[in-house]
């Protein structure tokens, strides 16, 4: 038996726990984050890192500008591989030049910064962008990107050090009970962790705890490719370089007028709508430049159908599609992955009250990155009531 009780205690050390871990102990509460690896594998390191705002709808968006703060005022006190350098959608026809100017008028109105780019603006800012590809651009200065595979657990150490964060690593925690006032997690190896309440972030890991409420859930789990080429020697790529294909995937244009209209028009069977497939580029601190991605999607009760293969057909799409866009000096790659995330089908986030004191928090779905810190500080607040805290 631990004798160590907390006030809160967080299973999942992914970007979600780390953040309702990171409100918690600025409210001042005793935290431990439980992980099950050594340190995060799953999605928060398995992705572009990228923090878009821009991306998102009205709601999330709020939520990104929220972790964007965050992100920039823990880079002043800690290196969590923070960089400024913002992003930009390339339009590709007029149909997204219509869209990324629609984008543009609903950021205004929302007093998030954004600029149009002309197309010898983004000729001139971009190295190696094709002529034929570019028509205009829309810049959103104040975003930024991170490096995913070492961000987390920085700020794991950042939290540690500053505010005495309880960082339980390669521990599985099989189940969860209330006793006495308590809430009570017990490890595979049957050692007891006591809290006033525990919030369950853990991402698509659905079957160690609570198998059949994810099961019976509309959660669905979303399979992304991305590949990284050799360090581009002599390039920088400034900002990070979002897409057509982006344009008419993520949320934030379906609330531009135009956007209906357009998308309708696609063909649903093409080989990039198959597989959700749209086209990124970031360069990397090391110089690479990271590409992707797609997406295929299985429920939660068959996660397994999405397999441990990499199709090639989507990554030689994918690299076909690149070279169109942006002259890199090599398409040489050295590492290719996927990564996971989950989602809902019907709600913005999987939020389930297993016991008065015991929450699930996960279903973030690609928001994860951007919007985790942001969020977090709401849920943090709405589940953990200081006043009823006993301990």
């Amino acid at each position: 038996m631990n004798n160590t009780k907390y006030d809160l205690l967080i299973i999942g050390g992914g970007a979600l726990g780390t953040f309702h871990a990171y409100h918690a102990l600025k409210m001042g509460l005793k935290v431990a984050v439980i992980e099950k690896n050594n340190q995060a594998i799953g999605a928060t390191v398995k992705n572009f890192g990228q923090v878009v705002p821009s991306g998102m709808n009205l709601k999330w968006q709020n939520f990104g500008r929220e972790s964007l703060s965050i992100y920039k005022n823990i880079q002043k006190e800690f290196d969590i591989t923070i960089r400024q350098n913002g992003t930009v959608y390339i339009a590709s026809n007029t149909e997204e030049v219509q869209l990324i100017e629609e984008l543009h008028q609903i950021n205004k109105d929302n007093s998030y910064n954004s600029s149009l780019l002309t197309k010898s603006a983004c000729l001139s800012k971009y190295n190696g962008l094709k002529d034929n590809y570019c028509k205009a651009g829309l810049f959103f200065p104040d975003e930024i990107t991170v490096e995913p595979r070492t961000m987390i657990s920085r700020v794991n150490n950042y939290l540690i050090s500053r505010f005495d964060l309880q960082y339980i690593n390669n521990t599985t925690i099989v189940n969860t009970y209330e006793a006495n006032g308590h809430a009570v997690a017990v490890s595979a190896t049957r050692k007891e962790y006591y809290a006033s309440k525990i919030i369950i972030c853990n991402g698509n890991d659905f079957k160690a705890l609570y198998p059949e409420t994810y099961n019976e859930s509309d959660l669905i789990v979303s399979k992304l490719q991305m590949l990284q080429t050799k360090s581009q020697k002599n390039y920088t790529l400034d900002s990070s370089v979002l897409t057509g294909l982006t344009i008419r995937r993520y949320e934030a244009f379906t609330e531009c007028p135009s956007y209906k209209e357009i998308k309708a028009q696609e063909n649903p069977n093409s080989f990039e709508n198959k597989y959700g497939i749209h086209i990124l580029f970031k360069q990397a601190t090391d110089g690479s430049v990271i590409l992707g991605d797609s997406h295929e999607y299985a429920t939660a009760k068959n996660i397994d159908n999405l397999g441990f293969d990499l199709n090639m057909d989507i990554d030689n799409f994918m690299i076909n599609e690149a070279k169109k866009i942006i002259d890199l000096p090599t398409y040489e790659i050295q590492n290719r992955w996927f990564g996971t995330y989950s989602q809902c089908k019907t709600k913005d986030i999987f939020e389930h009250k297993v016991s008065d004191n015991v929450h699930i928090i996960t279903g973030i779905g690609g928001k994860g990155m951007t919007a985790s810190a942001g969020y977090s500080k709401e849920s943090v607040n709405t589940i953990v009531n200081q006043k009823t805290i006993q301990i």
